[in-house]
Parts: C-alpha cells; sequence; structure tokens
C-alpha cells in the first residue's frame, strides 16, 4: 500500500481530497462556491465534478428528510479549472413530499451549467427492479493498476492517484483488446471509494453523480472499435439525467453497467444502471455527447 506524506494510505487521502471538493462554501443564503482539484491533468473542468457540486448545493437548501431521487442537467460550456465556480440555487417548490430545485453553475459571469433535481421524503410501495447481470465477484478481478501496467502507451494518465477502486469486468476500451467492436458497447465496472467515508446519505449520492461521467459515453467508442485517446475524437458531455432508486454507499462495492443504445449526428447516448453486490437496482443513468471524428 502506498502512503502520501502524511502517512495516509494514498486512496484514502486522495479519496479525502474529493470530499473536500463537495463541501462547498456558502457565500449567501442560497449561492455556493466550489473550486477544482490544484495541479491536475484536466484542461477544463471535469462534468462529473460540476454536477456532483451543483448536486451538493441543491441538497443543503432541502430539509433533511428529503433523498434525491432524480436529477436532469445540461452542461453548455466549458468550464475553468483556474477559477472557483459559483452555484445559485432557486428553491423551485417545497411540497409535503417533494422539493424541486434548479442550479446554475457560473464562471466569468456565464452559465457553464444547469440542473434540476428533485427530493422525496421516504415512502414505502410498490417494488421492483431489473436484474442485475452475471459478472464475476470484484476482488476476483485485477485492480486498475494492474490493468494500466498491461497498457501500451497509457502516459501520466495511468499513474494518476484515483479516489476509486475501479475493476474492470469487460475489456477497458483504452485496451488492445477494445480495438474490436462490441454491438451495443456493452462494458461493465465494478468501483468503491478507496477509502472510508463519512455515514452522509447526500455526500454517497453525490460522488455516485461524480462517477457516472467518468466513463459514460465511452460506450459509443467500443461499440465502434475507438480507443478514447483517438486524435480524431472531440468529445464533450451535453446532457445528464440519473434517477435514484434506492439509497447508495459507495464505500461498498457496486457495479457500472452501461451501454450505447444510439449515435448520430455527431452525438452518442450512453446509459447505464447501478447495482449493488446484492443485485439490488440503486440508480439509472443517461447521458448524451458530443463525438466528432475530425
Amino acid at each position: 500500500m502506498e502512503y502520501d506524506t502524511d502517512g495516509i494510505p494514498r486512496g484514502q487521502a486522495v479519496l479525502n481530497g474529493l470530499v473536500a471538493l463537495l463541501d462547498l462554501e456558502k457565500i449567501e443564503e442560497n449561492i455556493f462556491r466550489g473550486h477544482s482539484p490544484r495541479g491536475g491533468t484536466r484542461a477544463r473542468v471535469f462534468g462529473g465534478q460540476v454536477a456532483s457540486q451543483a448536486l451538493v448545493a441543491a441538497g443543503r437548501t432541502v430539509p433533511a428528510d428529503r433523498r434525491v431521487h432524480s436529477l436532469h442537467a445540461y452542461f453548455m460550456r466549458a468550464g475553468d479549472t483556474a477559477s472557483p465556480i459559483l452555484y445559485e440555487v432557486e428553491r423551485t417548490r417545497d411540497g409535503r413530499s417533494f422539493s424541486t430545485r434548479r442550479v446554475v453553475a457560473i464562471q466569468h459571469g456565464q452559465p457553464i451549467f444547469a440542473m434540476s433535481a428533485s427530493f422525496q421524503v421516504d415512502e414505502g410501495g410498490l417494488d421492483h427492479a431489473a436484474q442485475a447481470p452475471a459478472v464475476p465477484a470484484p476482488l476476483t478481478l485485477p485492480t486498475l493498476a494492474q490493468r494500466v501496467a498491461e497498457a501500451e502507451g497509457m502516459g501520466p494518465w495511468g499513474k494518476v492517484p484515483r479516489p476509486f477502486d475501479l475493476r474492470y469486468v469487460t475489456e477497458p476500451p483504452w485496451s488492445a483488446a477494445s480495438r474490436d467492436a462490441r454491438p451495443g458497447g456493452h462494458s461493465q465496472m465494478w468501483f468503491r471509494a478507496d477509502g472510508d467515508l463519512p455515514a452522509d446519505s447526500l455526500l454517497h449520492v453525490c460522488l455516485l453523480a461524480y462517477l457516472s461521467d467518468l466513463t459514460l459515453l465511452d460506450a459509443i467508442l467500443v461499440n465502434h472499435g475507438i480507443a478514447p485517446k483517438d486524435e480524431r475524437l472531440q468529445m464533450a458531455s451535453l446532457d445528464h439525467a440519473m434517477w435514484f432508486h434506492r439509497p447508495v454507499t459507495v464505500d461498498q462495492w457496486l457495479l457500472y453497467d452501461i451501454n450505447s443504445p444510439s449515435a448520430s449526428g455527431s452525438r452518442g447516448m450512453g446509459a447505464g444502471h447501478f447495482f449493488d453486490e446484492s443485485g439490488n437496482l440503486l440508480a439509472t443513468v443517461m447521458q448524451e455527447g458530443l463525438v466528432r471524428l475530425r
């Protein structure tokens, strides 16, 4: 196990940094300020970061007895990693069972992201769900570091510490074995937080929203046997929607099962489901992205 200079396990230290990133500064009653990681390798703000920070801002204006059950968002401009992001929350409605919020993320005086989110009090009722796919257990699979070590041309990306332990069930989209197109773009991976997390239900859901944007559009590329590092590619998230069906605990193993139902007009669709180790369906995500071959 690797440790940082403070003697904290490297994965826990990176996870702590992500948790701190989601701890927004409240500067007015409905206005929050967030930042991007310092010294990162990204030229623009990661979409999952903006979505998760916006969800934190919305959640902090909602009564404590209400959990987020859905979000619908649009990415409008690339974010600047060197500048803070302001999140303005509109308290659209508070009913007896549901609360609705709208959040706009602003940088340099312009909106870069907009999201609507709905929260609900816990209720009972009808209960059914899609069945989880049969896959190997996570600890029987190689770690991401082992996968990267076997790959070629990964460069500095392969050595970046990550807050999640990621274990691919299918071949990663950047591996040589993925150069053969997989119809439907089907891809599966196990993940869990690489360390301990506080028992904060909003934090766990926001971390799931963060991770949901990491690999979803890769399903489009897998469908065509194209590597994410292909120099012809221009990709960007356009919109993002999530539905949270059951409580989420991100420091336990979760299966991310994704596919791509369609691509056309320089846009592609990614769809995904999150399951726990017991096979319970926890969340569903859909995203459309810009996918141009130049």
